[in-house]
């Protein structure tokens, strides 16, 4: 593993009146939903969390958090830490080559889309990207 980078997965970030909260997109285009584990102003209670639904115009900024990272020389998505006793990590190939991701041992899980679980030290170069999504359409 690169560094103490620790697989996060994926997810949304919102920053909202100056404070940053785990976030859902939908159902519509432009509606985001803000999660917090403690009461925050206009947020409603849910099951363990708090939310507050808003639209993208009401957002100081909006990020998607994705950890990659590359197995065999190519680029890879973390999707997950596998619980078993070996703790692989679950990636999908984000490479453009099907042949590379088979020669790789990736199994196809749907058209054009490739996933394995491999051992954490196989996979290199672990960062968390921080994907900026436009906050008005068009």
């Amino acid at each position: 593993m690169s560094g103490d980078v620790e697989p996060v997965g994926l997810g949304f970030m919102a920053t909202y009146r100056g404070r940053n909260y785990p976030a859902a997109i939908g159902p519509g285009g432009d509606d985001v939903v803000l999660f917090s584990e403690s009461a925050e102003p206009g947020f409603e209670r849910g099951r363990g969390y708090h939310r507050l639904a808003v639209t993208t115009k009401e957002l100081d900024r909006l990020v998607l958090l994705r950890t990659v990272g590359e197995f065999g020389g190519e680029p890879c998505l973390v999707l997950d830490e596998d619980d078993g006793e070996e703790g692989g990590l679950h990636i999908a190939y984000t490479g453009h080559s099907g042949m590379k991701a088979e020669a790789l041992g990736y199994w196809l899980v749907d058209h054009g889309a490739y996933e394995v679980v491999v051992p954490r030290e196989e996979v290199h170069s672990i960062r968390v990207e921080r994907v900026a999504i436009p906050l008005t359409s068009g």
